[in-house]
């Protein structure tokens, strides 16, 4: 039994440019991809309604389910997901560091059901983690918390977790995440969809993008700078033995600017998978 997923994860770099004309531009690609899965990084909790506006996707934004408010969401926005079918959130995680009591941005945890696999329920995680260049011990922290949180929460099927990592695949964070390396005496094991089914280096924060331009100056200050920060992971056999999410296809999306106008300062990511139990005889 099996069905296909195609998961997509965007910053929407909260309001800033023109917010309108942005939202308008992500709003008619969610419409043209028809993604299952969705994870929205610094997005404002009013922004929601008009990027889903038609899409058929249900939306919680962390605003809905944080105990405690952190501060400047209004601002810098904060964690959001949208799935075909209607979820239900497990978990909210504050993975906010101490030296980074600015940033608002929320872990959400969701079971998503699918079709065609007897009713089984997917995990979808989708986090942020800290963007300071100089933050790996934060990210490192924030990648074992992620792994604790799916062991909390994995079902039958395999863990998803799509989102911004501001992080490189040679980041420790990442390599932790994909097995190349402990952490903590801890270990874990996902798929990079990109690294399974993607096509050149795949960067989602680079200068070549307007929008990306001014912090790039603002933070890394070097000329040509490019990363792929923006991941979609999957679960793999050592925690899902009885089950697969084989990544089928990866690609960028939002990409390109449509008469002059950039999505976001990032591009995103859309990987389709096909989910399924493994049936035993």
């Amino acid at each position: 039994m099996a069905t296909n997923l195609r998961v997509v994860t965007l910053n929407v770099w909260n309001n800033r440019g023109d917010a309108t004309a942005r939202a308008a531009l992500i709003n008619a690609e969610l419409r043209r991809l028809a993604p299952d899965l969705v994870a929205f990084q610094e997005v404002l909790p009013d922004q929601l309604p008009a990027l889903l506006d038609g899409t058929g996707l249900h939306g919680t934004h962390q605003s809905r389910t944080a105990a405690t408010a952190p501060p400047h969401v209004d601002r810098y926005g904060g964690t959001a997901i949208a799935t075909r079918q209607p979820h239900r959130i497990i978990e909210t995680l504050d993975q906010r560091g101490a030296n980074a009591p600015d940033v608002p941005w929320l872990t959400l945890a969701a079971r998503v059901p699918t079709a065609e696999t007897g009713g089984e329920e997917v995990l979808f995680i989708a986090p942020t983690l800290s963007f300071r260049l100089e933050a790996e011990a934060e990210r490192e922290r924030q990648a074992i918390g992620l792994s604790d949180l799916d062991a909390r929460h994995r079902t039958t099927l395999p863990t998803i977790i799509a989102g911004d990592f501001n992080a490189g695949p040679d980041a420790a964070c990442i390599r932790y995440l994909t097995g190349r390396q402990s952490l903590s005496g801890r270990g874990t094991h996902f798929h990079d969809a990109w690294e399974v089914a993607g096509s050149g280096p795949g960067h989602t924060w680079s200068c070549d993008n307007p929008n990306a331009a001014e912090d790039i100056e603002r933070l890394v200050r070097q000329p040509g700078h490019h990363r792929r920060i923006d991941y979609v992971f999957v679960g793999s056999p050592h925690a899902h033995p009885n089950a697969f999410a084989r990544v089928r296809r990866a690609e960028l999306a939002f990409h390109k600017p449509v008469d002059g106008i950039w999505a976001s300062d990032h591009y995103g990511v859309v990987a389709d998978l096909e989910v399924g139990v493994i049936a035993h005889s």
